[in-house]
């Protein structure tokens, strides 16, 4: 019955996702006032002169851009329980997250921001269930597979992961219907977690999953392997829904359609410790919605000039579709000048429709090739297609010293599903399409500075037991595609994880 009940709110909900959409720069504009306004008396209104703050050059020239290492005394001071730092009061929550420079982070969840996590999750769930029969979902199980929800105290304020905090926040309706249960989801041992979720579900009627697609793989292998069974949906045959976020769903999309067994509806998202970013409102369009109604003012800086002392920084009026973007946020959870860490390319400017095209970070240019995410995994899954392979995981990083002291190279680590018939006729078949994607990688190997890249062949359930050794197994952890330098690399020949 919840699924009739609930059916007329999911529709009322999806008007109100088109609307939202249609008057994105009108609700940017007075959300840039909201927040400056409630936040002229902090500490870092203060500090910034937001009292001064009328346009957003003003604010451009008082506010600079940094990333959670350059506004770390804020956080620090957050952390220790101060008041009225970034934003009034003090936040409800701390998102705790890893960052590859930073450590571990605490990403302030302030009571104005709380809304945007949850109420975002809500919108891109009922907006997708206000069609047909889809609210139907909501009659049986929903799971989400998701980190441990046991919170500690930092400061006086509760911490842990975004979605273990998120956890305690599902509304009492949903909470009859989701699984695993509390008690499972607090194991902290990600393979004796997921055994014991096969357990708990392996009977149920599930409808719902979501979570990141290499854990999601990993628990339908292991439920295959208990059931018996050949396909997902031989297991449960009512499951309508995958959510997915956190990385590129391309690489993992063949495996995961197979153990499925038969065509299963899927939603991107673009969640993140600082905010909820975008969701996909649209099966038939693979383009993410921004979400511009919901606490956040959006800056973006062209990824060409990030690096540079004078970025170039513009507001969602000024972007363009095709270019690569920093996403800065500015938020009622007290981000000011935030970097994101993510890159954007927006699809569509009306709505404003974005993909996640790689990290900030997560770049290959040791020779000034620039090389992004983006562009090694439409590679990849362009090869992968044309030789029908499947690829489970997989990194990147250059190699400047070859062992044979040859030229330097790209090295790719590919964990197969299954292999090609030819690794020379796949290594062939990534390296032209990327020399097509980016001209600079292209004249590196043209000039002979750069060889073409080679692959190494990562052992069944390597990247797992790499990921187990670090630390990271499970949960929101994924491995980074692309490294500017060797330390995974290193890893992965350390830990012997290549086939010879």
């Amino acid at each position: 019955m919840k699924g009739l009940l609930i059916r007329p709110i999911t529709q009322f909900v999806s008007r109100q996702v088109r609307n939202d959409g249609a008057r994105a720069i009108e609700h940017q504009r007075k959300i840039f006032k909201q927040i400056i306004a409630k936040a002229v008396d902090t500490a870092f209104g203060q500090d910034h002169g937001f009292k001064d703050i009328c346009s957003h050059s003003d604010y451009a020239s008082a506010v600079p851009v940094r990333d959670y290492e350059g506004l770390r005394e804020y956080f620090d001071a957050i952390a220790i329980g101060e008041k009225n730092v970034t934003w009034p009061g003090k936040p409800v929550y701390l998102a705790k997250t890893s960052g590859t420079t930073s450590g571990v982070k605490y990403i302030p969840i302030t009571p104005d921001s709380l809304p945007n996590h949850i109420n975002t999750a809500r919108s891109a769930l009922f907006n997708y269930a206000s069609k047909g029969s889809r609210s139907r979902l909501f009659d049986g199980k929903v799971m989400f597979l998701s980190g441990s929800p046991i919170l500690e105290t930092k400061g006086g304020i509760a911490a842990g992961r975004l979605s273990g905090i998120v956890n305690h926040e599902i509304p009492g309706w949903l909470k009859g219907n989701q699984l695993p249960t509390y008690r499972t989801n607090c194991i902290d041992d990600w393979e004796k977690k997921v055994e014991a979720i096969v357990e708990e579900t392996r009977n149920a009627d599930l409808r719902l999953i979501s979570g990141i697609p290499p854990w999601v793989q990993m628990y339908f292998e292991r439920l295959l392997d208990r059931t018996g069974k050949k396909t997902v949906l031989d297991v449960f045959p009512r499951l309508q829904l995958f959510m997915h976020g956190g990385v590129n769903y391309e690489p993992y999309r063949s495996a995961l359609e197979d153990l499925f067994g038969a065509p299963v509806d899927t939603i991107e998202t673009f969640p993140a410790s600082e905010g909820f970013i975008a969701f996909q409102d649209d099966l038939d369009d693979p383009g993410l919605l921004l979400n511009t109604h919901s606490g956040i003012y959006y800056e973006f800086v062209t990824l060409e000039s990030y690096f540079s002392d004078s970025p170039k920084r513009v507001t969602l009026e000024q972007v363009e579709p095709g270019t690569d973007y920093a996403v800065i946020v500015n938020s009622n959870a007290g981000l000011w000048g935030y970097s994101l860490g993510d890159t954007v390319r927006f699809t569509s400017l009306n709505p404003f429709k974005l993909k996640v095209s790689g990290r900030v970070k997560h770049f290959i240019s040791a020779f000034g090739e620039h090389v992004i995410a983006k562009e090694v995994e439409e590679a990849l899954s362009f090869a992968t297609e044309k030789n029908h392979c499947g690829v489970l995981e997989f990194t990147v990083a250059p190699q400047v010293n070859p062992p044979d002291g040859g030229l330097p190279y790209h090295e790719w680590f590919i964990e197969f599903d299954s292999p090609p018939g030819s690794l020379q006729k796949l290594i062939d078949d990534i390296d032209t399409t990327l020399r097509k994607q980016n001209p600079y990688y292209d004249d590196l190997v043209s000039g002979k500075i750069l060889k073409h890249l080679e692959i190494r062949q990562v052992r069944k359930n390597g990247f797992r037991d790499l990921m187990k050794s670090m630390g990271k197994l499970g949960g929101q952890n994924k491995v980074p595609r692309l490294s500017n330098d060797r330390r995974l690399a290193d890893l992965i020949y350390l830990h012997r994880l290549i086939l010879t």
